[in-house]
């Protein structure tokens, strides 16, 4: 119940923001959820020894989520602000002390921008797609996200029978993947017969490709949370853990969706 509770106040609020709200308060959600969910990976990282400085980790999300925001109309934006992420992190990595982790602190450090960063700007630019039409083509990805992984639950529990990851994720299920990758597939195909001039063995591929990109991205959140030995990311969602628990499937399918979007639909 506390689950259910918790998705009727989060889903009004995201689909509210992005429908109704002008495309920068999709900007601000996705900031929001880029700086919550970079505490929870700089919680896992000192959890396994490595000490991301939240700070600078968090304004590096912040802005290459906004650089890609502004990436339809500026398509280089990006690229000079991961650049400028690399070099003041390496800036920062000299002027501490000589440790055997140095290595890894910095690594990590610049791979929040990366993995929080990009993705949730993906998700940010789509909204602000120049013709004014961005909202259907995210609420999509989003409706694909959800039926992807509430069938990959429900077909799990009917028919799981062989473990997908067992030293990851000892609870998912060849035979739930396949289901999240058919209805994730089919609604895809279904929305973006609407949505897109895309013949429809594309809509299929993009579809099965989409399904995919959300159960590898679940499957590395479960990767970094088992490493740090941890069952959520955290408790600030009841019933669903943490942020980076709720958009972990986003993160390794946004970047696709947003070049589909962009260049190909």
């Amino acid at each position: 119940m506390t689950r259910v509770l918790s998705a009727l106040v989060l889903l009004p609020v995201v689909i509210g923001t992005i429908w109704f709200l002008p495309p920068a308060g999709t900007l601000v959600l996705a900031a929001v959820a880029g700086v919550l969910a970079c505490s929870e990976y700089r919680n896992l990282a000192r959890a396994l020894q490595i000490e991301v400085p939240l700070g600078i980790a968090a304004t590096a999300v912040v802005l290459v989520c906004s650089s890609m925001w502004l990436s339809w109309s500026s398509p280089n934006v990006t690229s000079v602000v991961l650049l400028a992420v690399l070099v003041v992190t390496g800036a920062i990595s000299v002027a501490g002390r000589p440790h055997q982790g140095a290595l890894a602190d910095a690594a990590a450090t610049v791979f929040a921008p990366i993995y929080l960063g990009l993705p949730l700007g993906a998700l940010a630019a789509i909204r602000a797609e120049s013709s004014g039409g961005g909202r259907l083509p995210l609420l999509l990805l989003l409706v694909v996200i959800v039926v992807s992984d509430s069938a990959q639950y429900y077909s799990g529990r009917a028919f799981g029978r062989r473990p997908l990851s067992p030293a990851i994720s000892p609870k998912k299920t060849v035979e739930g993947a396949i289901g999240g990758v058919v209805f994730g597939t089919l609604a895809t195909v279904v929305g973006g017969h609407y949505l897109f001039h895309a013949p429809i063995w594309i809509l299929i591929l993009f579809g099965v490709a989409l399904s995919l990109l959300g159960i590898i991205g679940d499957l590395f959140e479960s990767l970094l949370k088992r490493s740090a030995g941890v069952k959520d990311s955290s408790n600030l969602i009841p019933g669903h853990g943490g942020v980076l628990d709720r958009i972990d499937s986003w993160l390794f399918a946004a970047p696709v969706y947003y070049v589909f979007v962009r260049f190909i639909a």
